[in-house]
């Protein structure tokens, strides 16, 4: 059976559930180094804090059966980019394979629209991140660009890719 979701914002009390979720490397991998390993309670509290800064809110917790196990987010662009807004998006492993994230870009992306004055939303999986390439593909987006070996993570040269959906 399907778990339940849901997109909401994030609140103090998510905090534990944040650190236990986030803190698994088979997620961070595929993360920027801004999303730390171990991630702590400290952590997870200062990401909430920074998350409830913004209005209208631009980062949500998924909540998955009752607790916060992911999160997504807009980050706005400044400059000549500024009609630009990059997608990020994480789920606990605990709920992989459900369709979750797939679903959960489909209503962020409706929203992102709807509250912030830009036409273009991207996302920038790393070459080895097969899953992150196919939910975007199945929530609509298109791959724009395969960028070989400008990402440096663990050590290792990754392919960047970049998928988008505009308004």
């Amino acid at each position: 059976m399907k778990p339940l979701f849901r997109l909401r914002s994030w609140q103090a009390e998510d905090a534990e559930s944040l650190a236990h979720h986030a803190n698994n490397i088979h997620i961070a991998q595929y993360m920027t180094d801004q999303f730390p390993h171990p991630y702590t309670l400290a952590h997870a509290r200062q990401f909430i804090d920074m998350a409830l800064s913004f209005s209208p809110s631009r980062i949500l917790a998924i909540e998955v059966d009752g607790v916060a196990a992911g999160g997504i987010g807009i980050h706005l662009q400044q400059d000549v980019m500024r009609k630009n807004g990059e997608l990020g998006y994480w789920l606990s492993e605990r709920y992989w394979g459900h369709g979750i994230i797939t679903e959960a870009i489909r209503e962020m992306v409706p929203y992102t629209f709807s509250h912030f004055d830009i036409i273009r939303i991207y996302a920038r999986p790393y070459g080895n991140n097969i899953a992150s390439q196919r939910v975007l593909e199945k929530a609509g987006f298109t791959k724009e660009a395969h960028i070989i070996g400008n990402v440096f993570k663990n050590g290792v040269f990754l392919d960047e890719l970049i998928y988008a959906i505009r308004k």
